[in-house]
């Protein structure tokens, strides 16, 4: 079967000011997952944003807002909900006097999951894919670090599994992969297991293809895998990518431009994207086809 692309259409970082059409309000970033999907993603990746301040928000509406615009479009591009959200710790400059600084935002293990329990009280704007980011990190170089201990991670594993929806495994290290295989071992994955290597954020496994090759020699021989690279990286990481048999992410979430000093959009990325995959032979296979790769049920539209 062919490559399915991931288009991750926002993100949660600070890119409001570096780029003029980040979708922020639901509206926005409902009309961009469908523009990507009408261009070829099988699957649409969803943060929410503060339509008053563009930074990244957990509020359960917000997403509802986008899912119902996208599902009411009848588009027909699989959900991926981040829940990528509430572990930042930010280390204060004077650790004498606290330990967790300003904008800090930690929430337990299911309290994680909030916006997933709301979306799952209407069948309609059910999610098919979440994400769960597969251990801490520090991110960047800066006072910054993501928390997600195994702690955390196996009750949100099984709460996942019990709201019915696919985890996608994102994976930041190799330490990531290890526990990975060690969920998947213990059962706390359901099915073929679905990895997202995300390779070029500081703090994380570098953009290089010998550390791409090394993510695929880790992951468990059922999984079915995608991978992405930020920046200038990302579409160079396009046909490494599937030349290794692996699938692909782009979209503004992870680059803002198309060629050097043309900012992208999400759905010009995804035809770049789906360009590169057939010039090297391969074919970008649809949502329908995606949902049979990974064993979710066909979808009713």
């Amino acid at each position: 079967m062919g490559t399915f692309i991931t288009c991750a259409v926002t993100g949660g970082g600070d890119t409001v000011s570096k780029h003029p059409r980040i979708p922020v309000s639901p509206k926005e970033i409902a009309e961009a997952a469908v523009a990507a999907a009408e261009a070829g993603a099988a699957i649409v990746h969803l943060h929410a944003r503060d339509p008053q301040t563009g930074q990244q928000s957990r509020d359960p509406e917000l997403f509802a807002e986008a899912v119902s615009l996208i599902r009411d479009s009848k588009t027909d591009a699989i959900i991926n909900i981040s829940c990528g959200m509430a572990g930042d710790l930010i280390l204060p400059d004077d650790p004498e006097r606290e330990i967790a600084g300003r904008g800090t935002d930690l929430l337990g293990p299911i309290e994680r999951l909030q916006h997933l329990d709301r979306l799952c009280r209407d069948q309609n704007l059910k999610p098919e894919i979440c994400t769960l980011d597969c251990g801490s990190m520090n991110f960047g170089d800066s006072s910054l670090v993501y928390l997600a201990p195994a702690t955390y991670l196996r009750p949100m594993a099984k709460h996942i599994r019990s709201l019915g929806i696919k985890p996608e495994l994102e994976v930041f290290e190799l330490g990531h992969l290890a526990f990975v295989r060690k969920m998947v071992a213990e059962g706390l994955v359901d099915g073929t297991p679905l990895i997202q290597f995300c390779l070029g954020i500081p703090g994380g496994a570098p953009a290089e293809p010998f550390v791409l090759d090394a993510f695929k020699q880790l992951a468990p021989a059922d999984s079915v895998w995608s991978a992405f690279a930020i920046g200038r990286d990302e579409l160079r990481f396009v046909p490494l990518t599937v030349g290794q048999g692996g699938n692909v992410r782009v979209g503004l979430e992870d680059n803002l431009y198309l060629e050097k000093g043309v900012y992208a959009d999400n759905h010009t990325l995804v035809e770049r994207a789906a360009s590169l995959i057939r010039g090297m032979g391969g074919s970008v296979i649809s949502a329908a086809e995606t949902r049979q790769k990974l064993g979710l049920e066909p979808r009713n539209m």
